[in-house]
């Protein structure tokens, strides 16, 4: 074969013994092969033969052969001779040749290690056989569905109750700061979801699966509810009060982390490939059933009892509602199944650990993640996809309420609520639909390109159309936002699972995490820098020199935040990601 030239950026290369080039190329080789260590001498003497020199020698084909046939001793041992098509031996050479081939088929050969090694695993992503497991399973879907409803609702009720929450354990704050210290104890949650992503990935891709792990976030989340609920305030237990809350918020959203993204994997692992956007969309719609529960409850809550009783005790309510659902969700994940996809590869990558080396350590999912230059792209590009998703979908369901009762005094508590409902029940339905649209596209991604674009424009035209002083105008407001968002949020949940179906070993870490850092930068920040951004754009538009368009520019400022979020959403999409519907419709980079 022909060497391969490795650009170290120096001109003296030649003369280090091992650069930084030759140490990427190390950790290169030993990804190839699954070889923890890339200090090890086979591997060592793979990538001096691989790397090669400048001149055409000869001998580098027969020194890279000697390598190769070294580095698969390593890795699988046993006789090189007579072995059958699907010898593990033969696996690790092919892989060997392909990753070879990879790096030599470069123009010019100029690609780095690094950069060969990125070309390999973007091959190995395209080439990834199909999921044939996929029955469409009902008992999996209702598990993923009733775990996020149950979920959802204990995670959304603090939110929607935050105003009462932030008088009944900050009371001595002014009333800005006691919204404020409220969306604060929101933020905690959210900062703990990617460690929470991180354990349940760990989880349900190498210890108990997919329905194991569910179980445990389920479990995990009651105890923090009901306690909350039963928390006594400040004016009981003084400065404990407000750090137990904390501390309960924390516990939330630890369960959290693992919830929404194994209900997402075990739906999708288990449809057949003309029905995960469709599956996949009812699952991101029972996570906004929580929602819509919540906003249902916390609602008759604030009609039924007075104002003083609901900020006195009757905010506590919502909370216990969430024993009544227990039962019933038990029930159905005792019905569910484990996903045939994650156990027939998980029953492969133990059979190679065996005919590799028995006492090799299994490394961790999530390093197995990070260690990849391909998975690396795969997660920065999905966290910026998600940034647009997750912040229209808290600036939606969550402050808009609160910035047309609480901020602007527009409606009521309960009105606002009220219309806020009706807003979430429309998203459910045509969260569905924009699902079982995104199947008919020949590219999901297509499908979400359109809705990201509507995004960009009707964030901004909601916050304008707020002006109207018309209750139907901020219905419409809100409305024509939730028809743009249904279109990308419809497709997301398949999308997430389909970017990392090439290794099921690794799904349920790659969409917890990626869902979960976007969550937490985008969704748990937006109440505090939306409401930062209304009273900056107040103080704008209240100036002496500011007039009409300046003033209603001001208000549309948190608006505009989510709308640069969608513009960087488009151009990962369209650039940073890359997804197996790439081949199909030749868009494969």
């Amino acid at each position: 074969m022909k060497p391969l030239s490795v650009d170290t950026g120096s001109p003296d290369s030649d003369e280090c013994t091992r650069g930084n080039a030759a140490a990427t190329a190390d950790s290169a080789s030993a990804n190839t092969f699954g070889v923890s260590s890339p200090s090890s001498p086979r591997i060592l003497n793979l990538t001096d033969a691989l790397q090669g020199s400048s001149s055409n020698d000869d001998s580098t084909g027969g020194n890279y052969s000697n390598a190769l046939d070294e580095v698969v001793d390593e890795v699988s041992p046993g006789s090189s001779s007579g072995v059958s098509d699907g010898d593990p031996r033969d696996q690790y050479k092919r892989r060997g040749n392909n990753f070879a081939q990879s790096a030599a088929s470069s123009s010019a050969y100029s690609l780095t290690m690094a950069e060969a090694q990125m070309k390999y695993e973007e091959e190995s992503f395209y080439s990834a056989p199909e999921n044939e497991h996929g029955d469409d399973n009902i008992w999996g879907l209702l598990s993923g569905v009733m775990g996020n409803i149950y979920e959802w609702y204990d995670f959304a009720v603090y939110g929607l109750l935050a105003s009462e929450i932030g008088a009944a354990f900050f009371p001595q704050s002014s009333k800005k700061l006691q919204l404020i210290n409220s969306f604060g104890v929101y933020l905690a949650a959210f900062l703990m979801r990617p460690l929470g992503a991180i354990f349940f990935g760990e989880l349900g891709d190498r210890l108990v699966g997919r329905r194991n792990a569910l179980v445990f976030s389920i479990v995990l989340i009651t105890v923090p509810s009901v306690l909350m609920g039963l928390l006594p305030s400040y004016e009981v237990w003084g400065a404990a009060a407000p750090i137990l809350l904390v501390i309960l918020r924390m516990m939330q959203g630890l369960s959290v982390g693992g919830q929404l993204a194994g209900s997402y994997v075990l739906s999708v692992e288990q449809s057949t490939s003309r029905n995960r956007g469709f599956r996949g969309s009812i699952c991101d719609a029972s996570s906004v059933g929580g929602f819509l529960l919540a906003s249902g409850i916390t609602t008759a809550v604030r009609h039924i009892f007075t104002e003083e009783q609901v900020n006195d005790w009757a905010w506590r309510v919502p909370f216990w509602f969430s024993l009544l659902l227990a039962p019933v969700l038990y029930h159905i994940v005792g019905h569910s199944e484990e996903s045939k996809f994650w156990e027939d590869r998980n029953e492969q990558k133990e059979a190679e650990q065996v005919i590799r080396e028995e006492e090799h350590a299994q490394t961790s999912a999530v390093v197995d993640l990070v260690s990849s230059p391909f998975r690396r792209r795969q997660l920065l590009g999905m966290v910026g996809v998600l940034s647009a998703t997750t912040s229209s979908f808290y600036i939606l369901f969550l402050w808009c309420p609160i910035y047309l009762s609480d901020l602007r005094g527009l409606l009521s508590e309960a009105n606002a609520g009220l219309m806020n409902f009706f807003i979430v029940g429309m998203f459910v339905f045509l969260l569905v639909v924009g699902g079982k649209i995104s199947d008919s596209f020949p590219h999901r991604m297509d499908s979400m390109r359109i809705g990201l674009a509507g995004i960009v424009v009707a964030c901004p035209v909601m916050f304008a159309l707020f002006e109207s002083e018309s209750a139907t105008g901020y219905f419409l407001a809100q409305l024509q936002l939730c028809c743009c968002m249904c279109l990308t949020h419809g497709s997301v949940a398949a999308w997430e699972v389909e970017l990392w179906m090439s290794d099921p070993s690794l799904s349920f870490t790659g969409v917890a995490i990626g869902h979960n850092l976007a969550a937490t930068l985008f969704g748990g920040t937006m109440p505090l820098i939306a409401t930062f951004l209304f009273y900056r754009g107040e103080e704008l538009a209240n100036r002496e020199d500011s007039d009409d368009f300046i003033g209603l520019l001001a208000r549309m400022l948190p608006g505009l935040y989510v709308s640069a979020l969608a513009c960087v959403a488009l151009f990962c999409i369209s650039v940073v990601i890359r997804h197996p519907h790439d081949v199909r419709t030749g868009e494969k980079k």
